[in-house]
This record gives structure tokens, C-alpha cells and sequence, in this order.
């Protein structure tokens, strides 16, 4: 059967991670979706089977639009680190409220028990791993960080902090997501930055 013209899928999976954050998994259904993107609920039927289907090839689309936003941020910024702090930033976007941050964490729960979409999700944070690594050793061998620096491990580390602060800004609800990542990550970069050095992200200066 053709598939309906129109509407790409890509703005499909934009309208879900949208519903996804506002309604959270109870509100998620795929009459949901069809209304926020503006078509009929067969539609998504034809192209990704089922809600599942649905949440299986916005999974996949995830880890390619990791790399994509990566990509966009370091063109924009002269500075690895400036590239780290503005994708660490941008990645609050879709979370910009202690609701939203609270469904979509919901979502990574049900992740974490469904063999499928974990399988997918671990991709996801191994390909964020590898490009915070990149913009890293980037870093370190333009002087941005200290020569020694062990990126590997401090990549580890940013994750593991920035996940951290997520949850103890949707505790304790002060100030922005994206203010409270960026205040997170000059603390753990600041041991690794050579003498002199001031603000992760110079442009934002």
C-alpha cells in the first residue's frame, strides 16, 4: 500500500517527543500523536504499525540525531569546549519544565524493562559518551584542557553529572534546566582547564 504523502516521519517523531513530555506514557496513544501532527490515527497505523512501532523507530532516529545535532552544534562554535556547553544545553530543550523532565524520565524507566527499546536506548547514550570523548580529546590537543586530561574517564563523569543535575533541578526547581547543566559542567571541567582559562563556552560569554 502507498504511503500517505504529506507529512514526513520525521515531524511525526517530533510531534511524539512532544506529546511524550506533555501527557507522559498514559497520554501517549497514537490518536494522540495523529492529532498534535495533524493527520488520522490509520496513518500512523500504516507507517509504524503500532504504538510500540512507533516508539521503536523514534528510538532509532534518536541515536542518528545524536550525531546530526553534534555535528550542527561543533560547525556553530570555534572551541570544542564552546561545542560541549552549547550540546549540553540544547539537550534540555525537549525538558524545559519539571513535568516534562519528570514523562520523559518515565519513558527511560519503561526503557530500562523493555529489551527492545533498552537495546536502544544504551546506543543512544554510547553514542552521546562518544561525542562528549571527541569534543574531549578535541580539546586537549588545542589547549582547552589540560594535556593529561584523561577524556575517556571525564566524559564518564559529565554524563554521569549532567544526569545527576537533571533530577536535582526537577527536586528542586530553581532557575532553568539548561542554566543548571551549563553551571554543572564549568565545575567538573574546571579541575582539567589550564591556567587562565575562564568559561567553557566563550561565544556564550
Amino acid at each position: 500500500m502507498a504511503r500517505p504523502r504529506g507529512v514526513e516521519d520525521a515531524a511525526i517523531l517530533r510531534a511524539t517527543v512532544e506529546v511524550m513530555g506533555r501527557e507522559g506514557p498514559a497520554g501517549l496513544t497514537l490518536a494522540a500523536v495523529a492529532r498534535e501532527v495533524g493527520v488520522v490515527p490509520g496513518t500512523l497505523v500504516q507507517r509504524f504499525g503500532s504504538k510500540r512501532g512507533l516508539l521503536l523507530a523514534l528510538a532509532d532516529r534518536s541515536e542518528r540525531g545524536a550525531g546530526e545535532r553534534a555535528e550542527r552544534v561543533r560547525t556553530s562554535r570555534t572551541s570544542a569546549l564552546g561545542a560541549l556547553s552549547a550540546l549540553t544545553a540544547e539537550s534540555a530543550a525537549v525538558l524545559a519544565t519539571p513535568e516534562r523532565f519528570a514523562n520523559h524520565l518515565a519513558f527511560l524507566c519503561m526503557d530500562l524493562g523493555d529489551p527492545q527499546l533498552y537495546d536502544r536506548a544504551l546506543a543512544v547514550h554510547r553514542t552521546q559518551r562518544g561525542l562528549i570523548e571527541e569534543l574531549l580529546t578535541e580539546a586537549a590537543d588545542t589547549g582547552e584542557l589540560r594535556a593529561s586530561t584523561d577524556t575517556a574517564a571525564l566524559a564518564r563523569t559529565i554524563q554521569a553529572i549532567t544526569a545527576g543535575a537533571g533530577l536535582t533541578w526537577a527536586l528542586e526547581r530553581e532557575g532553568s534546566l539548561e542554566a543548571r547543566l551549563r553551571q554543572e559542567l564549568d565545575v567538573v571541567l574546571s579541575p582539567h582547564l589550564p591556567p587562565g582559562a575562564a568559561s567553557t563556552d566563550p561565544e556564550e560569554s
